[in-house]
């Protein structure tokens, strides 16, 4: 075989010298995808039946495929997520890369038509907004102290997500003329959308009602 400037991956930035005419026509096969090549096997690029490059192989003449100066198939795709896709069609496994999504490599997948990848990518997908979709919803506590009279307004003009969930009459601490005024705690909540807090961060309720009882404003995660 001529010497190929790929890289152990099966495919590099440079151009790949033709291999002899025998190994070319009956093993390898060189492909172009959006200017870096990769050179493979046809029994690797037949392991999906029907899909675009088994019927490459085949030579499909329904299939339009150009190559290059030097014998290559041209794909105009995405060359980063074609190396997943070819490793899949390897040995059968799905690796991606922290900086690709399976997003795009489900977008790879259908365009080459490789049905057991693309099977695979949506149950990944699925699986992922599974665990976001089952995260459990942390809430803010805050405890406000007020007099009767100013209970109703305070009520009345909760916002920004916050809704009232306890009310305590801890008795009348300050006597105005006449009237005694009661005095409340009033516990509200809102929903906390930082996920970055820890897992027990969310207080059970004998915790809420305990820390009612001795702080005048708090907040719990």
């Amino acid at each position: 075989m001529a010497e190929c400037q790929c890289d152990a991956s099966g495919h590099g930035s440079r151009r790949c010298p033709l291999l002899s005419t025998g190994e070319s026509s009956s093993k390898w096969v060189r492909l172009n995808v959006g200017g870096t090549y990769f050179l493979t096997t046809k029994q690797t690029l037949s392991r999906e039946p029907k899909s675009f490059l088994y019927r490459l192989c085949q030579a499909d003449p329904e299939l339009d495929s150009d190559k290059d100066e030097s014998g290559a198939y041209l794909i105009d795709r995405d060359p980063v997520y074609f190396g997943p896709v070819l490793n899949y069609l390897r040995h059968g496994k799905l690796v991606l890369n922290k900086n690709l999504t399976e997003e795009g490599a489900l977008e790879e997948a259908e365009f080459y038509n490789i049905t057991s990848l693309i099977k695979l990518i949506k149950e990944k997908i699925r699986e992922r907004d599974a665990k976001i979709t089952h995260t459990p919803v942390k809430h803010v506590y805050r405890v406000l102290q007020c007099q009767e009279e100013e209970l109703t307004q305070m009520v009345s003009t909760m916002s920004d997500g916050w809704k009232f969930e306890q009310l305590v009459n801890i008795g009348s601490s300050y006597n105005y003329g006449n009237e005694d005024q009661a005095e409340f705690l009033c516990v509200v909540s809102k929903e906390l959308h930082n996920h970055s807090y820890g897992n027990n961060s969310q207080p059970s309720e004998k915790a809420k009602v305990s820390c009612v009882l001795c702080f005048s404003t708090v907040y719990y995660e």
